[in-house]
């Protein structure tokens, strides 16, 4: 949004998509001008077709989930700065919102040269803000990574894991990951799958991210009784979400999203300067690529109750910026009508609709990323400037315009 008059705003939130419309209005929903804190949640994944199954099985035809109720409603265009490739990938997408820079696919927190670009959350720790990434996946993923990493590819995890404690140093992460932590010879905590190992090349960036202050945290109780005020919690030995076709995978994080969001809100909102977060539900993602939507409605379930949440913490806090974006759309879904006599294999359902005795299916038509545009959503000062469509860098700027950074 550079260059195009942005004026200073307080409470944004984005859902599900990536970018901004440019309207007039500074504030929505707030008198405050001037963001202390931003909050970017994003549903890894979630497109048009996500938002549509989530809405139709769990609130029913006429009913909304808590990401639908909000001031402002545009359209995100996604595609990458690729050479070869015209649909983003996860690194590439989260780089744009994080910096306002589109990159090529598989590139985290760099441009197309390989040179590092400045973040939103990095300009908040030097604001003085506390700050914190919270993901289903891993937390050194492309999505958490681009706001606080630069790497040329999004596969060196053990090297933002160590750029976080060396470098960014976020107050709060938590996710899975644990793979990318600990030596080879070291399993730490969680079993791995057969094909999975601890892979560290810096040896154990647990025990180094302790002895750099933060207090490190192994499960759900450890987190519910910290107190400290940098933590770092590693929940899985890779993604906290156990990926495959319907009736083999399964939604079920050993921490929840909606207590690790709790407890990044509890402990960045203790500093009087303001905080940037960002959260993640990976499973709408995850579970799109299965072609798995009985799994995408189990995750859609934990983000909206996180999304609802969130908008507690904001209309008790005004001076809040909030954002929650879709990277991109996986699986190419659609909503059709049930049809007993349709045997398409790639369909899934029928799935009941709420209040009524509807129903519906899913079908696909693929298991990887489409070029799709992302529906956003936003509400508070500066979030009519998210109506219409836009590019995925203008979320970034929004978020610079609303804060001041």
């Amino acid at each position: 949004m550079r260059g195009r008059g942005l004026a200073a705003a307080t409470v944004l939130v984005v859902l599900c998509g990536g970018s901004a419309a440019v309207a007039e209005t500074t504030t929505a929903g707030s008198g405050a001008r001037t963001a202390r804190n931003i909050i970017y949640i994003q549903g890894d994944g979630l497109g048009l077709g996500q938002r549509d199954l989530l809405r139709l099985a769990l609130k029913g035809k006429r009913g909304e989930l808590a990401m639908d109720g909000l001031a402002a409603t545009g359209l995100v265009r996604t595609s990458s700065e690729d050479e070869d490739e015209i649909v983003t990938d996860s690194a590439a997408a989260a780089t744009a919102l994080a910096t306002g820079h589109k990159t090529r696919n598989g590139a985290v927190g760099v441009d197309v040269h390989g040179r590092p670009l400045e973040t939103i959350l990095e300009r908040a720790k030097r604001a003085g803000k506390s700050t914190g990434l919270v993901t289903t996946a891993q937390v050194t993923g492309a999505s958490p990574a681009a706001f606080a990493a630069h790497v040329p590819s999004r596969d060196s995890q053990s090297d933002i894991a160590k750029q976080y404690i060396e470098n960014s140093r976020p107050d709060v992460l938590l996710g899975g990951g644990e793979d990318w932590w600990y030596p080879k010879g070291n399993p730490g905590l969680w079993p791995d799958k057969p094909g999975e190992e601890s892979r560290s090349p810096y040896g154990n960036l647990v025990e180094r991210a302790q002895r750099t202050g933060y207090t490190y945290v192994r499960d759900g109780d450890e987190l519910r009784t910290t107190r400290a005020n940098r933590i770092l919690g590693l929940f899985a030995n890779e993604d906290m979400v156990d990926y495959g076709p319907d009736g083999v995978g399964k939604y079920a994080p050993r921490v929840p999203l909606l207590q690790m969001a709790r407890k990044a809100l509890d402990t960045l909102s203790k500093n009087p300067r303001g905080f940037f977060l960002f959260l993640e539900e990976e499973g709408t993602d995850g579970m799109s690529h299965e072609n798995n939507a009985h799994g995408v409605i189990d995750a859609g379930r934990a983000l909206d109750a996180t999304i609802a949440e969130v908008l507690r913490f904001v209309r008790a806090h005004p001076d809040t910026l909030v954002i929650i974006g879709g990277d991109h759309e996986t699986g190419g879904l659609s909503i059709e009508n049930y049809d007993a006599d349709d045997t398409d294999p790639d369909q899934d359902g029928p799935f009941d609709v709420p209040g009524s005795k509807l129903q519906f299916t899913v079908d696909w038509t693929t298991h990887d990323h489409t070029g799709a545009d992302t529906p956003v959503t936003a509400e508070g000062p500066g979030s009519a400037r998210l109506g219409g469509t836009v590019e995925n860098t203008d979320v970034y700027w929004v978020m610079r315009a609303a804060s001041g950074l």
